[in-house]
């Protein structure tokens, strides 16, 4: 197995899908000749020509609304926003129609679509450009929300995303781009989507957490164990939607404490949704209240001061503790 960082792993999943399957197309701002802002499409038009990678212009509304309509052509378009800031342009294509056509046909059509779109801080970015706003897809009927960790996952992820039947928002952390690397097999892998992953085994906590958060949240469980003699159980959902609520009850019923981490803002955020439903189905088994660690709810500050408000290692750890002891 080659060891690769998220980026050529996305690019890897991308150039076996376009290999593949002749259906498969890309679309979006500078995908083809300037190989995407984050270099994701790398060689791609190169190699498939300008046919299947195909340049826009700064129109995202056309980018998602022509898809749309190859949809319903047979083909499987995976557009890009150049981040996920932008994407609201296309919210309207997305919301009143990518997301409805199941529903709208009975069943007859399907828009087997993916958006890519980069999300998060941590890489000192300008205004529009550092969001965390999956709860917003996430609140969609008909629409997979699928955010990978790390390059294994987001490589066999997209893979699932991009062969799926309905339309799936596919948040990739920037972040970890190019943060660190991991075995990737040789051979195409891919994950069902709604099924998370306990990354690490514990009988204390259950930490839950997804995208880059993942990283600061195994730190925090090193701390947590070599420090204060917590054992955390880690799981990284992989997807808000489908959610897999069957492993969390499974994790938080064992442990019977419990915390949320995210980058997105705290109100209506993802882990409130997590929160609710492990209260209504595994309320008794809970020994102290849930802690959630997730940013504030405040348009994310310029690069300069963003650091204070993106959840960090030390915040989890603090959280945790707070849990175990009560």
């Amino acid at each position: 197995m080659a060891q690769m960082n998220m980026a050529k792993a996305l690019n890897l999943a991308l150039r076996e899908a376009l290999d593949e399957d002749e259906s498969t197309m890309i679309m979006g701002q500078d995908v083809g000749q300037d190989e995407g802002v984050f270099r994701i499409t790398e060689g791609l038009l190169k190699d498939f020509g300008p046919d299947r990678v195909v340049d826009f212009p700064v129109a995202e509304s056309a980018i998602v609304g022509l898809a749309i309509g190859l949809c319903c052509t047979g083909l499987k378009p995976i557009c890009e926003m150049q981040f996920s800031g932008f994407g609201y342009h296309g919210f309207h294509q997305i919301e009143s129609h990518a997301s409805r056509f199941r529903n709208r046909t009975r069943g007859r059509f399907t828009c087997p679509m993916v958006v890519r779109m980069p999300y998060g801080g941590g890489i000192r970015a300008i205004e529009h450009h550092s969001e965390s706003r999956e709860a917003i897809w996430a609140h969609l009927p008909g629409l997979k929300v699928v955010i990978p960790s790390g390059p294994r996952n987001a490589r066999a992820l997209l893979r699932a995303s991009i062969f799926d039947p309905d339309p799936v928002m596919f948040y990739e952390p920037k972040a970890c781009y190019r943060a660190f690397k991991e075995e990737v097999p040789d051979k195409p892998e891919t994950l069902e989507i709604g099924k998370a992953e306990i990354v690490r085994e514990g009988r204390d906590v259950t930490i839950i957490s997804y995208g880059a958060s993942m990283r600061l949240v195994l730190e925090a469980a090193d701390e947590l164990e070599d420090e204060h003699d917590i054992d955390a159980e880690l799981i990284d959902l992989l997807s808000l939607v489908p959610m897999d609520t069957e492993l969390i009850m499974e994790s938080v019923r064992k442990t019977g404490r419990c915390v949320v981490v995210h980058e997105a803002p705290r109100n209506c955020g993802p882990a409130a949704e997590i929160i609710s439903r492990i209260v209504e189905d595994s309320l008794l088994y809970l020994e102290a209240p849930i802690e959630r660690v997730t940013g504030y709810d405040l348009v994310l500050p310029f690069f300069n001061i963003e650091r204070p408000y993106m959840p960090d290692a030390q915040k989890v750890v603090t959280a945790a503790r707070k849990v175990v002891s009560f």
